[in-house]
């Protein structure tokens, strides 16, 4: 017996070939050697070989967008690379490199069929090696694919909060002069008498009437009337320039800064004019300076309210989207789950100016769920959705809910370009992915699909130019435990 079959008799897998088998084998393949950090097997090529170790050490890999995704690391002994050619690929979707000097015995594909015919011992070592490994190797993805959720999300939800913090933040530093300057005024000896003072009072509450009445999630200006039409550039700026000319004309100090707080108000000359009727000639500009210190102050404590209401819309979002603090089955509403995961990627879809188009039937009752996972299966569906639209010129995508029988239906739609026929029966495999190397590790749909039969379910897709729907079918009566 030579060298190489007495190595290959060592192989686990191969211990119980009669020597007229081993002999066989060292017919049928061929032997290399590595040094360390040569590339055994690159992503992509095709999967012609399964390997054998005979001494040394190989990791196999998957490059990601900006590091490398270890799957496994095969040492002296072992049999590996069958993944691939047992699932059928017509590629490796690993990459392998050496991490010590290496030899390796490499049995062609054609050859290692005929090996699991000739030999049934060897089949079912290899079948059962083959389970465990792509049991560990999906539980990795799959990890890693909650991983990259993660991080996408919170770099989402960061980009969300930041917005609304810094304006807190800066409404919080520029009020403190504001406050300080209406203390000065209150300190002042009174110009006005208490009938001037109620009239004053009235025509600031006229003012900021509109804003008060403002949901705190409105972006508008506080100050600025609901009921007004919004001004153009060009119309506010005559409107600020008729302003300061009134203001210059009754020796207003700091016309032009004041004009525009004015204008945000919904103040012209006729107003001004109402007002300087009120009031003493001596009183009118210390009353024209404390108006629109308080109008700057109203506007800063809006802006603050209505951060402060973003922010906690967004930690409401994500408490509901993860079931923060809660049992892992609920009884929910499918509508809450879908607009929270529209919440948290909201990011996303401002980036890519993406309408949703909301159809809900909210008489839909709620059913028992595993809310944090079925959150997921909407966030893998509609990110897919998101993917699928990024180069579309108006891109839309369409959700609707509604009763199908005794099941709960939801369509998640987007007018795309569609998934190819020819790919479309294997839009559901692990692992197979349509997205460039780095950008998907092909288990979003298969996760989605695996939680909806979770909940005796189903999950299935319609697909032509222009319009990709995925359907979910819920039972309403579901026997979860």
């Amino acid at each position: 017996m030579d060298d190489l079959s007495a190595a290959l008799q060592q192989i686990p897998v191969f211990s119980e070939l009669p020597p007229t088998e081993i002999q066989w084998l060292t017919e049928q393949g061929y032997e290399v050697w590595l040094e360390p950090g040569d590339i055994h097997r690159q992503e992509g090529a095709p999967a012609d070989c399964v390997f054998v170790m005979l001494s040394g050490q190989v990791r196999v890999y998957q490059g990601m967008a900006d590091h490398e995704l270890v799957l496994a690391t095969y040492s002296a002994r072992e049999l590996f690379g069958e993944l691939p050619i047992l699932t059928g690929e017509e590629q490796f979707w690993a990459s392998g490199r050496a991490v010590t000097a290496c030899h390796i015995f490499e049995l062609p594909k054609h050859a290692f069929w005929q090996l699991l015919c000739r030999c049934p011992s060897v089949t079912m070592q290899v079948l059962s090696t083959m389970a465990q490994r792509m049991q560990t190797v999906q539980s990795l993805y799959q990890q890693r694919e909650k991983l990259v959720a993660l991080g996408t999300l919170a770099a989402g939800l960061a980009h969300e909060i930041n917005n609304p913090a810094a304006a807190v933040l800066r409404s919080t530093d520029e009020l403190g002069p504001v406050l300080s300057a209406l203390s000065t005024y209150a300190a002042q000896p009174p110009l006005l008498t208490s009938e001037q003072q109620q009239q004053l009072a009235g025509f600031y509450r006229e003012c900021v009437q509109g804003a008060i009445a403002t949901s705190p999630t409105e972006q508008s200006s506080p100050t600025e009337q609901p009921d007004a039409p919004k001004l153009d550039p060009l119309t506010r700026s005559d409107r600020e320039d008729e302003l300061a000319d009134w203001l210059i004309e009754n020796a207003i100090a700091d016309a032009w800064e004041i004009a525009p707080i004015l204008v945000s108000a919904g103040l012209d000359t006729e107003k001004l004019n109402q007002l300087s009727s009120q009031v003493p000639n001596i009183a009118l500009s210390a009353v024209l300076h404390w108006l629109t210190t308080a109008l700057t102050g109203t506007e800063l404590l809006q802006t603050i309210q209505s951060g402060a209401a973003r922010i906690y819309d967004l930690v409401t979002a994500l408490k509901e989207y993860s079931f923060m603090d809660q049992a892992p089955l609920q009884v929910i509403d499918i509508h809450h789950g879908l607009e929270s995961t529209l919440t948290i990627l909201s990011h996303r879809l401002k980036q890519g100016k993406i309408t949703v188009n909301r159809h809900y039937d909210r008489s839909l009752p709620a059913i028992a769920a595993y809310g944090r996972e079925l959150n997921q299966a909407w966030t893998h569906l509609i990110d897919n959705a998101i993917d699928a639209l990024a180069a579309h010129p108006s891109p839309v995508i369409d959700l609707h809910t509604g009763l199908e029988g005794n099941h709960l239906r939801v369509e998640i739609s987007d007018n795309g370009s569609g998934i190819a026929p020819d790919i479309q029966p294997r839009i559901f495999e692990p692992f197979f992915t349509t997205k460039e190397v780095g950008k998907g590790t092909g288990l979003g749909l298969d996760i989605a699909y695996r939680i909806v039969r979770k909940h005796s379910g189903d999950l299935y897709f319609t697909s032509s130019p222009g319009q990709t729907s995925f359907y979910i079918r819920l039972p309403i009566e579901t026997p979860l435990e």
